[in-house]
């Protein structure tokens, strides 16, 4: 009775160690496929992901860079290709034109010294700045196109126009002490004997007869002519 027991038993035991055998077999199974799926990417392949993405990000940068040294060189390039003309140094000064009568707002009026003159004021219509040159104006007078000699010995300086600047010339129509001469109501000026549009400026009823004119001056009082 016994011995049916014992055997009962170790037929028992060996089941059951069985069924733990195949259970620590399963778990081992289960356990290793999480770990496998873990490092299912190789240390090569991401560290190669990296490299790759390292790379674009230094084409993007590289990109930008040349984008803004491009840039910058197509604005260096605009303000050194400026209008102007070139100091010899690498840099630009603004080039002035030569005034041209059409360029000028003229006014005239009588003035009593010496004997009596008429004082030419010339300024640069708004926007426009022009040099007139050191050289007496042109002013004639008459459909025979008499000129006024110069009232002075030399040649004056240049005088620059813009904005409120003034210049001043000084005309004396009658140079003579006789009776004789022309009448007439106005003055041709020009800015040179090339001037292509002088223009005609009333100056009242006058003599003509030898008239003599002023170089450029700033100040009115230095326009007076002298026979």
């Amino acid at each position: 009775m016994f011995g049916k027991r014992r055997k009962a038993f170790l037929v028992s035991a060996a089941l059951v160690g069985g069924a733990l055998l195949m259970t620590a077999c399963q778990d081992t199974e289960d356990g290793a496929a999480p770990s496998a799926s873990a490092t299912d990417v190789p240390a090569a392949d991401v560290s190669g992901a990296d490299a790759a993405g390292a790379d674009a990000s230094k084409g993007a940068d590289k990109g930008a860079d040349q984008g803004a040294d491009k840039g910058s060189d197509a604005k260096d390039g605009g303000s050194a290709e400026g209008s102007g003309a070139d100091a010899g140094d690498g840099t630009k000064v603004p080039v002035q034109q030569a005034c041209g009568a059409n360029d000028i707002s003229w006014s005239t009026r009588s003035e009593s010294q010496a004997g009596g003159y008429i004082l030419i004021m010339a300024k640069a219509k708004q926007g426009i700045t022009c040099i007139l040159p050191a050289a007496l104006p042109t002013v004639a007078f008459g459909s025979d196109g008499t000129e006024a000699g110069p009232a002075e010995q030399s040649v004056g300086d240049a005088v620059t126009l813009s904005g409120a600047t003034t210049a001043y010339a000084g005309v004396n129509p009658k140079t003579t002490n006789t009776d004789g001469g022309k009448e007439l109501d106005s003055i041709i000026v020009g800015v040179g004997n090339e001037d292509p549009d002088p223009v005609s400026l009333e100056v009242g009823t006058i003599t003509v007869d030898k008239p003599v004119v002023t170089n450029w001056h700033t100040a009115p009082a230095d326009a007076v002519p002298s026979a």
